[in-house]
């Protein structure tokens, strides 16, 4: 019995000691995305749009490819494409046109150099008429 806790003991002391040497792929491979609009606040017709991308460790992701869908939040308008373009390490910007004022949602559909997809939205509220 007490060869068997021992044994038991020890196998769990190196499972533990292996789980915490070792990195995941999955947590090595986890991007951020910041960010930001121009002008601001949004207005109906050219706006820029700036993306910074980083790893976890917070180094600059590169070679990333970035397509953006801009669509309204009510149906019947047609949505709007750009892609993003690399400017500086890990920082993308595209031109983007708000063609109505209102509620927008920013799809991004990011294409990282591994081949990895990701995927991310976020809302830009009340566009401003001109």
């Amino acid at each position: 019995m007490g060869q068997a806790r021992w044994f038991i003991g020890v196998a769990c002391a190196a499972s533990m000691l292996i789980n915490s040497c070792s990195r995941s792929s999955e947590s090595s491979a986890r991007v951020t995305i910041q960010h930001e609009i121009l002008p601001q606040p949004a207005r109906v017709g050219a706006a820029i749009v700036t993306l910074k991308l980083a790893d976890a460790a917070g180094k600059p992701v590169t070679g990333a490819h970035i397509a953006i869908e801009a669509d309204m939040t009510h149906a019947g308008m047609s949505p709007r494409f750009a892609d993003a373009k690399e400017t500086d390490s890990g920082l993308y910007q595209s031109p983007l046109e708000f063609s109505m004022a209102g509620d927008w949602v920013i799809l991004l559909h990011v294409a990282l150099p591994g081949g990895k997809k990701l995927e991310q939205q976020f809302d830009v509220r009340g566009v401003r008429p001109n």
